[in-house]
């Protein structure tokens, strides 16, 4: 079994594909004709959004909605940029909300935390060479 998507429940779909596409240089791969739903090109797994009033009819249930203004939920996203620094600054320069900027951590990885427009947790992590 594999991982094939991650998707995740946004307030604004077109502003996600923005966001991630200028933030973290991510091609938009597909949007829905609807507008509630969009893919963007991250390799094996791809990253997807919807809208999150979609995704109350299609959980048919309550879910804890990710809010910018409230803690984050407890799960996130790692990409590995070419250089975390650089990366961070971009992503900041494009909305991003910083957790912690760029540090080295003890299991040589550099390492910075951010939050999206929704209030999703994005790592930027790179092993260092030594």
């Amino acid at each position: 079994m594999r991982l094939s998507y991650t998707i995740l429940y946004v307030a604004d779909v077109n502003r996600s594909i923005r966001f991630y596409r200028q933030a973290f240089n991510l091609e938009h791969r597909f949007t829905h004709e609807s507008g509630d739903y969009a893919e963007m090109e991250t390799g094996n797994t791809i990253l997807a959004f919807c809208d999150s009033k979609l995704a109350a009819d299609i959980i048919k249930g309550e879910y804890i909605q990710s809010d910018p203004t409230k803690p984050p939920l407890g799960t996130q996203l790692t990409f590995e940029p070419e250089d975390v620094k650089q990366a961070f600054e971009n992503a900041v320069e494009y909305g991003a909300k910083v957790i912690t900027k760029p540090e080295i951590k003890p299991w040589s990885f550099a390492v910075a935390m951010l939050r999206d427009p929704d209030g999703h947790l994005v790592e930027l992590a790179r092993k260092v060479e030594e």
